[in-house]
C-alpha cells in the first residue's frame, strides 16, 4: 500500500513540483496550499509524512507544528521542513518529528531521499 504525503506549500509550482517526484516514486501524495486548512487535511488524510512550508498564509508553518506536536494523533507523524528561510532551522530544532530540513531551492533526489528516510524510520 502507498504511503501518504501531504504537502502544505503556498506557491502552486512548488505542490506540483514535490508531487511530481514523490508520486513517481510511488508516494500517495495531497497537497494544501494554506496553513488554515492544512490541520483538516491533516486530521481527515492522517498522512504517513508531513512536508511543511514555513511561511504559510492563514497559519505559518511554526505555529502548525507546534498544533502538531502537542495532538495525541499527530504528535508521532515525521515531518520533513521545506522554506527559503535557513534560519528558521533552528526552530524547528527542538521537535523530534521534524526528521528533515530542506532550504528551497533542493535537489529532488535530496527530497525523495529525505521522504523515504522519514518514511522508513517512521512508527508503525
Amino acid at each position: 500500500m502507498a504511503k501518504k504525503v501531504l504537502v502544505v506549500d503556498d506557491e502552486p509550482e512548488m505542490l506540483s513540483l514535490v508531487k511530481y517526484t514523490l508520486e513517481r516514486s510511488d508516494f500517495e501524495v495531497y497537497t494544501c496550499d494554506n496553513g488554515r486548512h492544512a490541520w483538516d487535511e491533516i486530521i481527515k488524510i492522517k498522512p504517513d509524512l508531513l512536508v511543511l512550508d514555513v511561511m504559510l498564509p492563514g497559519i505559518d508553518g511554526y505555529s502548525l507544528q507546534l498544533k502538531i506536536s502537542q495532538d495525541p494523533q499527530t504528535k508521532e507523524m515525521p515531518i520533513i521542513v521545506l522554506t527559503a528561510l535557513e534560519p528558521s532551522k533552528t526552530l524547528f530544532q527542538k521537535f523530534p518529528q521534524v526528521v528533515g530540513f530542506m532550504t528551497k531551492p533542493f535537489k529532488t533526489e535530496d527530497l525523495l531521499q529525505a521522504a523515504q528516510s522519514a518514511i522508513s524510520r517512521a512508527k508503525t
